[in-house]
């Protein structure tokens, strides 16, 4: 038994289950705006499989990453302590999880209606598509942003068996915060990226542009975000989201300078996890509130 939840834990840790906070949350205002186009609320059903197939999802695309990482993980001394990497799980082991996680999203897709699960591996596709791009392209972190930003639409899809093209402006938003914080994160690996052939923003273009970069993505994203409180004519909570999530970010960028990441664990994993709850909070509000 102590085995057994040792192992969940390196498990659990391996794709930073925690970290789930970062895309739940905007998949559950998608589907909260979907059901209220409809002058209703989301059923317990739908918002139960949803989270399964958000947690399926992840879980798949985050050890398949750390499966197709693994050489570099272990060559990289940020990432060496990594499960793989430190043979406290075996690549076997990891393939094993990919597909039962794999699984779980498909079920949970097909629990929801037949677009769901018509497009579950399409999902699947572009999730593992993400852990090799960055061996060839410095877009990599759009690709990543896109990962996560595809859960609003998958939300609406759930509810609704169909897609609202506003749909496509969280979308963009949420690609946009995702991949404006992985450059950020991705300075930190600027050096080990040159020696390993690697692929990023920081690397191409400097740091210190990098944080520039990083900056007007987040800055497009308040735009995107403003956009679509109108296009729903969103009352007053989802307004104050959006100036939330715009101090927020702020803050973020302020703990990172050129010459000084050492706050950026700060700045990645904290913040970044108000942010979605924040968001998920003023606008399911005002989702909830609003008048048809």
């Amino acid at each position: 038994m102590a085995q057994a939840k040792n192992r969940m834990a390196v498990v659990l840790e391996m794709i930073k289950f925690e970290h789930s906070v970062f895309a739940l949350p905007f998949a559950l205002v998608g589907a909260i705006l979907a059901a209220r186009a409809a002058n209703s609320l989301p059923a317990w059903r739908q918002i139960l499989w949803i989270v399964v197939a958000m947690v399926g999802a992840r879980s798949a695309a985050m050890t398949m990453n750390r499966i197709a990482d693994r050489r570099y993980d272990g060559q990289n001394p940020r990432t060496a302590n990594r499960a793989i990497p430190k043979g406290e799980l075996s690549v076997a082991f990891a393939w094993t999880f990919t597909v039962i996680a794999s699984v779980v999203l498909v079920v949970a897709a097909w629990q929801l209606n037949p677009l769901a699960l018509k497009l579950s591996p399409v999902a699947l596709a572009i999730l593992f598509l993400y852990s090799y791009t960055k061996r060839f392209t410095s877009l990599s972190h759009f690709v990543l942003g896109f990962c996560l930003g595809m859960s609003p639409a998958a939300a609406w899809i759930a509810i609704r068996g169909s897609l609202d093209w506003r749909m496509l402006i969280l979308c963009a938003a949420v690609t946009l915060w995702v991949g404006g914080f992985d450059v950020l994160y991705a300075c930190q690996d600027v050096e080990f990226d040159k020696s390993s052939g690697l692929y990023s923003i920081p690397k191409k273009f400097g740091i210190a542009h990098a944080l520039l970069i990083a900056r007007g993505m987040h800055i497009v994203m308040i735009a995107l975000l403003a956009w679509l409180a109108l296009s729903f004519q969103l009352p007053w909570p989802a307004w104050m989201g959006v100036f939330l999530v715009a101090a927020l970010l702020a803050y973020e960028h302020s703990l990172v300078r050129p010459n000084d990441l050492t706050k950026m664990n700060a700045a990645f994993f904290a913040v970044n996890g108000y942010i979605s709850l924040v968001f998920l909070l003023f606008w399911g509000a005002a989702a909830i509130v609003m008048r048809r």
